[in-house]
């Protein structure tokens, strides 16, 4: 995440006075990254408990309401860096509580739609959409990771994401974003494995979807006798 070059980015239209934030957003294998409005960003409410986390606070928060840039020879210079880091991180954090706001959940649903944050790779969810979930809350806990709605698992994403701060997606992040478009839960009941030997099912034998389905299905009998 950190020391990348203005030759990473993805778009080829990416113009040097576009801004820190559509900038860092467009560097590769940040694609899955929204972007901040800026409006959020200068709103203390939403920064509310961040000061006391990061060295270089102040700094990094105008990196990151930048107008322009950082340019090659920036990205080379040792102090510029460290104040770098803490911008990315200080981002990462912010990320994470604009993607369950009203307007966070908008954009991430359009990229959802689109399938920026690749499929499921269980073949029997049959290349569902997944979305971007953190494992811890604290930064450099852990590297992000993949759900899927249908399977309700948790993998790891593509080797370009890997690199990525969970913390950045937070750990609620696909629970709000389901509740806020439940058009978007998949309907299918997910297809379990069957593990066969020379055609013959075992018998007690039962993966981890076909327990999950069947747990479901008893859940829903027990609701409806209630």
């Amino acid at each position: 995440m950190y020391g990348l070059s203005l030759g990473e980015t993805d778009d080829e239209d990416f113009s040097a006075d576009s801004g820190w934030i559509p900038w860092y957003c467009g560097l590769k294998g940040h694609e899955i990254f929204a972007e901040v409005e800026e409006e959020y960003v200068r709103d203390n409410f939403n920064l509310y408990g961040l000061r006391q986390r990061f060295q270089f606070y102040d700094h990094a928060l105008e990196m990151i309401l930048s107008a322009e840039a950082p340019e090659d020879d920036d990205l080379a210079d040792p102090e510029f860096l460290e104040i770098y880091r803490d911008a990315s991180d200080l981002y990462g954090v912010i990320h994470a509580r604009y993607i369950v706001s009203p307007r966070g959940l908008q954009a991430m649903r359009d990229k959802y739609l689109k399938g920026v944050f690749g499929t499921c790779p269980r073949v029997l969810c049959d290349r569902q959409n997944t979305l971007p979930i953190g494992l811890a809350e604290d930064l450099h806990a852990a590297q992000v990771k993949m759900f899927c709605p249908k399977c309700d698992q948790v993998y790891a994403c593509k080797s370009k994401f890997r690199e990525l701060d969970g913390a950045c997606f937070g750990t609620s992040f696909p629970q709000v974003f389901l509740q806020t478009y439940p058009s978007l839960v998949p309907l299918e009941i997910p297809t379990p494995f069957v593990p066969r030997i020379f055609g013959f099912k075992l018998h007690k034998q039962k993966s981890i979807i076909k327990l999950k389905v069947e747990q479901d299905q008893a859940a829903l009998k027990d609701s409806g006798q209630t």
